[in-house]
């Protein structure tokens, strides 16, 4: 029996057709079981956890002064030069008293004469010679020489200059020679005494962090100078007004500085008491400072670049002993560097998706709640 052309043609194609979907399918399987392969996946595991704030502050002594003058004049000496330590009451600089002196001598010569004057009106009133004002007047002239005279010599005793507290001179002195004027609102700075036996971090915080802090949280910090040390210290005082006082709009230039600083971040200051038993830390370094807000023992825990976050809430894809994957949505807890806290929807030891791959919508179970993370 002869097949004619048609039917041939006919085979022929449905022999190329079913090459073509076995060898479709055969790709597609393949490309199925690469996919598979190159899914990585994580275990929820158990670990002890630590939360941190961090923040940049700058090394301060707790204590320190400005010594200034009370009287304006030259420095005659100085007596203390930079990192010698001082204690409170030293004398450390003198002024010129000439001319003090010379108002000193001046007053108490007026209070002789005006008291040698009063007692001879006395002596007259009480012989019926002299008026009673003439008593008043000559006791309110020898009253005002008397206050006089103490000012005088309180001006002359300033011009030795004392240090206030126990500590180090930090800084050059001034020279000799040079005026020191007594201004209520810019004083001349004659030296800097600082405590440096008790230190202390004035650190910035961000606003969306300072809720977090409390007083007597540890903390440890670093400094450039010293990169294979780290130092230890406490919170000791959380400012409750930020840096710039931005919320004060009292006044034309609060309000200014609030309108600049609506669209720059808000920081806090934090005062941190520090550990320094070696001396080791100078004024003014920076220090680079971890605040530790939490700790966690044995914690359920995933690497943060699992979770993911959709109108939903957080989720994490979960691969399931078949090979199928979910989205299941968790609540976090508290994070560290590379880790979250999970408080509900995982078990310890279950694999998490850690590198994700496009999945057809067809094979999508129905039960899944699919949304794309949301970075």
């Amino acid at each position: 029996m002869k097949i004619n052309g048609k039917i041939k043609i006919g085979i022929a194609v449905a022999l190329i057709a079913g090459c073509a979907f076995g060898g479709y399918r055969y790709y597609e399987n393949q490309q199925v079981a690469q996919q598979a392969a190159a899914v990585e996946t994580t275990k929820v595991i158990r670990m002890d956890m630590k939360s941190t704030v961090s923040a940049t502050g700058t090394i301060q002594p707790v204590d320190s002064v400005e010594v200034s003058s009370k009287i304006t004049a030259r420095l005659k000496q100085v007596l203390v030069k930079e990192n010698d330590k001082v204690t409170a009451g030293q004398t450390v600089a003198t002024l010129d008293a000439k001319d003090y002196e010379a108002k000193r001598d001046q007053a108490q010569y007026k209070v002789t004469n005006t008291r040698a004057e009063y007692d001879r009106i006395n002596y007259l009133y009480s012989i019926g010679a002299d008026t009673q004002k003439q008593l008043e007047d000559a006791q309110m002239n020898y009253d005002t020489a008397v206050s006089e005279l103490a000012q005088a010599e309180s001006d002359a005793a300033e011009t030795s200059i004392t240090a206030p507290i126990n500590g180090t001179v930090v800084g050059e002195p001034k020279t000799v020679g040079t005026m020191a004027v007594a201004t209520s609102d810019n004083p001349t700075v004659i030296m800097r005494i600082a405590d440096l036996s008790s230190k202390q971090i004035k650190a910035k915080v961000d606003e969306t962090d300072i809720g977090n802090i409390k007083v007597g949280q540890d903390a440890t910090f670093t400094v450039d100078t010293y990169t294979d040390k780290t130092f230890t210290a406490r919170v000791t005082k959380i400012s409750q007004t930020d840096t710039g006082n931005s919320w004060d709009t009292s006044s034309s230039s609060s309000s200014s500085s609030s309108s600049s600083s609506s669209a720059s971040v808000i920081y806090y200051y934090v005062t941190l008491e520090v550990d320094d038993p070696d001396s080791q830390l100078l004024p003014a370094m920076t220090a680079r400072v971890e605040i530790n807000t939490a700790t966690r023992s044995q914690a359920l825990a995933v690497p943060i670049s699992t979770l993911k976050t959709d109108a939903n809430g957080s989720y994490v894809v979960v691969r399931n002993a078949d090979g199928s994957q979910e989205n299941r949505y968790v609540t976090t807890g508290i994070y560290s560097d590379e880790y979250v806290e999970i408080l509900s929807g995982l078990e310890e030891g279950e694999d998490i998706v850690s590198t994700y791959t496009a999945k057809k919508s067809s094979s999508s179970s129905s039960g899944s709640r699919r949304g794309g993370p949301m970075f």
